[in-house]
């Protein structure tokens, strides 16, 4: 599903327009990428947990030269699923 598709099926589930829906759900990820670049944990009840990780600083190698390179520490995104997301995948 991209988010054509997604804006679509919120206006046909909620009577929005495709507008509206559209401002819906990118006010909505803005509203979990605010809370995530805070350093916040975001719970969707049934859906799952977004949060922060931190990767160490590490070394690597360049896999054309096989040189050693520095990879430097890093935050990213985790996600958990829901009992009910989970639940609906395995039905």
């Amino acid at each position: 599903m991209n988010l054509t598709e997604m804006k679509k099926t919120v206006a046909d589930a909620t009577g929005l327009s495709q507008a509206d829906a559209d401002k819906a759900i990118k006010a909505s990820f803005a509203a979990i990428q605010d809370a995530l670049a805070g350093g916040a944990t975001v719970q969707l009840p049934g859906f799952g947990t977004f949060s922060v990780g931190e990767r160490a600083a590490r070394t690597g190698r360049n896999p054309q030269t096989g040189a050693e390179i520095q990879i430097a520490a890093s935050k990213s995104v985790k996600f958990k699923a829901g009992k009910n997301l989970k639940d609906a995948l395995n039905d």
